[in-house]
């Protein structure tokens, strides 16, 4: 499986989240590919996104109006996905105002990881932890505990 995390900002490689994103990356078997983008105009945001996004990739849009899932349920879904034949997931994190509702509609998933409001760069190593674990729960690996 090849992921992808398109975001918005740009994280400094010095920072403690680039140190929580950089682990989970290399622990992660599936291989992670993040693309950055200065912040921008909300429709400048959604164009990087949008053209980033890999031909037949399964594309989950991290959103505050999304469906607040179990990593359980979400991995399920994701396995879903391989068995169907997926092999790339392309998860989008926008800009400080969110998404625009055309970024939202190319979503096979709009996720929401609940109503707290995290900073950006703490989002995308929440994220990266959650790939993780995903992939141990499609493995059967005993890191996630119900």
């Amino acid at each position: 499986m090849k992921v992808y995390i398109l975001a918005i900002g740009k994280c400094r490689r010095n920072s403690p989240e680039h140190v929580l994103i950089e682990e989970y990356v290399k622990r992660s078997g599936w291989e992670i590919v993040i693309k950055e983008k200065d912040n921008a105009s909300q429709i400048e945001e959604a164009d990087f996104l949008l053209s980033h996004i890999p031909a037949g990739a399964k594309v989950i849009v991290l959103d505050e109006r999304g469906e607040n899932m179990k990593s359980v349920e979400l991995a399920k879904k994701i396995e879903n996905w391989l068995i169907a034949g997926c092999s790339e997931l392309c998860f989008l994190i926008g800009g400080a105002d969110g998404h625009l509702q055309q970024t939202r509609d190319r979503a096979d998933l709009v996720l929401s990881f609940g109503k707290l409001t995290l900073p950006h760069m703490l989002m995308r190593a929440v994220l990266t932890e959650q790939i993780y674990r995903i992939q141990t729960i499609i493995n059967g690996h005993p890191y996630h505990r119900e």
